[in-house]
This record gives C-alpha cells, sequence and structure tokens, in this order.
C-alpha cells in the first residue's frame, strides 16, 4: 500500500506542475472567430492584450488571400514593405512561439490587404512581468464559440496529467 501511495502522490505533483506551467502559457488566435482576414479588425482585436514570453499565436487564414510576411522593422511594417522579410509563414494556420521579449511585425502579403490594415505587431512582455493587465470587461457579450477561442489558458499537459490521475485511482 506505500507504493500506491507513493504513485498517487507523484500523480498530484504532476498534475499540478502541469497545471501551473499550462497557466501561465496562453494561445492567441489571432483576429478570434474570424482568424487572419481582410475583414477582421485585427487593431480592435489585439488592443489590450498582453502578449507574454512563453504564449503562442495562431494565425489560420486563406493562403489564396496572401501569405503571412515577418518583417524585421516598424518602417518595413507601417509602409508595408515586404521586400526583405524573416520569414514568409505559407500553411494557412501556423503557430508562432513566442520565445522572448520584444516587438516582433506579421503583415499580409498581399500589399492592399497589409495597407488596409491586415497587419499585427506583438510586443512580448517578460513571462512575469508586475503590469499585468486585466482584460477588459465592459461591453462584453458572450456568444456560443464557432472556432478555437482566442485563449486558452489549459493545454493538453493538463489533459493528459488528469487522465492520468484517473487511470491510478481506476487501478486502484
Amino acid at each position: 500500500m506505500k507504493m500506491g501511495g507513493i504513485i498517487f502522490g507523484l500523480v498530484v505533483v504532476v498534475v499540478a506542475l502541469s497545471m501551473n506551467v499550462a497557466a501561465s502559457e496562453v494561445h492567441h488566435v489571432v483576429g478570434g472567430d474570424h482568424g487572419w482576414d481582410p475583414n477582421s479588425d485585427i487593431l480592435s482585436w489585439s488592443s489590450g492584450k498582453v502578449f507574454r514570453v512563453g504564449d503562442k499565436i495562431w494565425f489560420a487564414y486563406s493562403v489564396a488571400q496572401g501569405l503571412i510576411a515577418e518583417l524585421k522593422s516598424r518602417e518595413e511594417y507601417e509602409s508595408c514593405n515586404m521586400s526583405n522579410p524573416i520569414m514568409m509563414y505559407t500553411e494557412g494556420l501556423h503557430t508562432i512561439p513566442l520565445e522572448r521579449e520584444g516587438i516582433r511585425y506579421f503583415v499580409s502579403s498581399n500589399s492592399e490587404n497589409c495597407k488596409n490594415g491586415l497587419k499585427l505587431h506583438v510586443e512580448v512582455q517578460p513571462k512575469d512581468s508586475p503590469s499585468r493587465a486585466l482584460p477588459n470587461t465592459q461591453n462584453v457579450v458572450a456568444a456560443e464559440p464557432t472556432s478555437p477561442s482566442g485563449s486558452a489558458h489549459y493545454g493538453h499537459s493538463v489533459i493528459l496529467s488528469i487522465l492520468l490521475f484517473v487511470i491510478v485511482v481506476i487501478a486502484y
């Protein structure tokens, strides 16, 4: 019975650690339910969002409407100058981990869409910055989601940990 107690204790620790790690990571689906689309208001979507080291941004887009270019500078971003991109995202669904602090610039490779506002600059904050912004809760109306939400605070590791916990409990 002591071995069972040790295993149970280890499972609880794994679940607790997984929840702590997953809770610190946010997945931002750029544009929310509309995704990266010329009809999306990316500026409004990003307003008030805090992006931190460890978060991920998800781009869901139609390749037919243009690719996504990551640019080096604010000047390139503001002028939609895609002559020398850092990276081109071409798959229609792409996850980009935010691994370090700083500003990153993303634009539609379709010049017209870029000039019409289909672009995003992300200022990546430190993981544990004291200036954690609170979400804007004024005029919020909840609707039934039609696609993945803009932020998910719990990842697959939490689900797997809970599943492992249930399996261990059932085994006894």
